[in-house]
């Protein structure tokens, strides 16, 4: 039994260590995941807490199939969508702090990232940025894995053409 599956069980038998160990695995990449769709960073959490109540709320039918955090990231891209509806924000990508890239290279990777259309920004954030393999982003996105391959390719090239260009330095 892997790990997941032995903290959902747990957490149905109203363990409350669980669901605290549950939390603190994910929140951190649920949290990031959401502050790159949602502007405010108040709201970001928001919607991290409310993805996190929602996964809470419907533990007793969620059928594990794999790794939990892929419901998560359905869970919390459904969120953040819902709210960017409601309060009609463009969303933007918020790349972690990295010791060796330049203040200068860091605002312009995150400038090009917001300009990539949303179907590139999404699977190239979560191949970029939190490292998952191409078959858990086909999965979160709900798409094939070529589609996954093809975008990732495609926001890499149109990465690269948005850092040469001068409006991004």
């Amino acid at each position: 039994m892997d790990e997941d599956r032995r903290l959902i069980h747990r957490m149905r038998q109203g363990d409350d260590s669980a669901i605290e160990e549950f939390v603190r695995k994910y929140y951190p990449a649920i949290l990031r995941y959401c502050r790159v769709h949602i502007r405010d960073s108040g709201y970001a959490e928001d919607m991290a807490q409310e993805t996190f109540a929602h996964f809470f709320r419907s533990l007793p039918q969620y059928r594990h199939y794999g790794k939990a955090a892929n419901y998560l990231y359905v869970i919390a891209g459904n969120c953040c969508r819902d709210h960017c509806r409601k309060h009609q924000e463009l969303p933007l990508e918020a790349l972690p702090e990295c010791a060796e890239d330049s203040l200068e290279e860091r605002m312009d990777v995150r400038l090009a990232m917001t300009r990539l259309p949303k179907e590139y920004r999404e699977a190239a954030y979560l191949f970029f940025v939190q490292g998952l393999p191409q078959a858990r982003i086909a999965k979160i996105l709900g798409i094939g894995i070529p589609l996954v391959k093809y975008r990732i390719k495609r926001a890499r090239t149109l990465l690269a053409a948005l850092l040469k260009t001068e409006e991004c330095i």
